[in-house]
C-alpha cells in the first residue's frame, strides 16, 4: 500500500509543480526534473497507448479467436494478473500528466484518474475472481461481437493521438 501512496502523490507533485525535486532519503540526492520533459515523456506515453489501441482494434478485426484466447489468460497466473495490471497504469499516468496539455484536459484526466482507480481495486480483487470474470467475458464474446466492437477501439486510439497532436 505504501508503494501506492507514493506513486499517487508522485503525480500529484509532478502535475502541480513546474520544477519539481525529488530527495531520496538513502543518499539525500536532489533531482530536477523539468515540467516540459515529464510532458514530453507522458506524450510519447500516450501515443503508444493510441497505437495500442488501434492494433488491437485491428487484431480484432483479424483475429477474434486470438483475442479471446488473451482475454482468457487475464488473471491465470500472478504474474499474469499483476503485471496487466501494473502496466496499465503507466498510460494511465501518462494521460494524467499530459492532460493539461491536450485539447480534452478533463477527459484525459476522468480517463486516466479512472484506470488508476480501476487498476487499484483489480490489485485487491482475488486473482480467482479476475481470471474466472475473464473466462465468462471470452464465452460471451463471440468472434461476430469481437468483429464488430472493433472499430471502436481503432477509433478511439485515433481519438487519443489526434488530441495530442
Amino acid at each position: 500500500m505504501k508503494v501506492l501512496g507514493v506513486f499517487s502523490g508522485l503525480l500529484y507533485y509532478y502535475r502541480y509543480n513546474d520544477i519539481r525535486e525529488i530527495t531520496t532519503p538513502e543518499c539525500c540526492t536532489t533531482f530536477n526534473i523539468e515540467h516540459k520533459n515529464m510532458t514530453s515523456v507522458a506524450k510519447y506515453i500516450v501515443i503508444v497507448f493510441g497505437i495500442f489501441l488501434i492494433e488491437v482494434g485491428l487484431l480484432m478485426l483479424i483475429s477474434p479467436n486470438k483475442v479471446r484466447q488473451y482475454i482468457r489468460k487475464a488473471g491465470s497466473t500472478n504474474f499474469i494478473n499483476y503485471t496487466e495490471i501494473t502496466i496499465r497504469m503507466i498510460p494511465a499516468a501518462g494521460l494524467i500528466l499530459y492532460a493539461e496539455s491536450s485539447k480534452f484536459p478533463m477527459l484525459f484526466s476522468g480517463l486516466g484518474w479512472f484506470m488508476i482507480a480501476t487498476s487499484l481495486v483489480l490489485y485487491f480483487v482475488p486473482r480467482r475472481i479476475h481470471h474466472s470474470y475473464a473466462l465468462w467475458c471470452a464465452d460471451i464474446l463471440k468472434p461476430s461481437y469481437i468483429r464488430l466492437t472493433s472499430p471502436l477501439s481503432i477509433l478511439f486510439g485515433l481519438f487519443i493521438i489526434y488530441s495530442i497532436i
